[in-house]
């Protein structure tokens, strides 16, 4: 799976928000002022061509659906991050963001609690 831009990752998150869409659609998400309707359209032709999309036909327009989950994406996205930045060692990234405080001693517990829950 080829890895997204910047600008076709904020495009993709827009479409698994809507489900199948048009292009306007998917501009219109955008806030204002907004992008132009071309910059779109050529970033959901590579979201296409990537295969992240699919695409049907009705008349002069192109209807697009998602070809692949946001779950999907996200673990295979995490698990690139944790591989290449984390010594592919989820511990690691945890006790990153922990040092960094940008997670909080509760949410820990949180994460702790999921974790046994799971374990079930």
């Amino acid at each position: 799976m080829e890895k997204l831009t910047i600008q076709e990752e904020e495009v993709m998150i827009y479409i698994w928000e809507l489900g199948p869409c048009y292009v306007k659609d998917i501009v219109t998400k955008f806030p204002e002022p907004f992008p132009p309707y071309t910059t779109i359209a050529s970033v959901v032709k590579n979201l296409e061509r990537k295969g992240y999309l699919s695409s049907k036909r009705y008349g002069n327009t192109y209807e697009y659906t998602p070809a692949i989950k946001e779950t999907e994406y996200k673990q295979k996205f995490m698990n690139g991050v944790v591989r290449n930045y984390f010594e592919n060692s989820y511990k690691e990234m945890v006790t990153f963001f922990a040092r960094e405080q940008k997670i909080s001693a509760e949410e820990l517990k949180e994460i702790i609690k999921l974790i046994e829950k799971g374990k079930e």
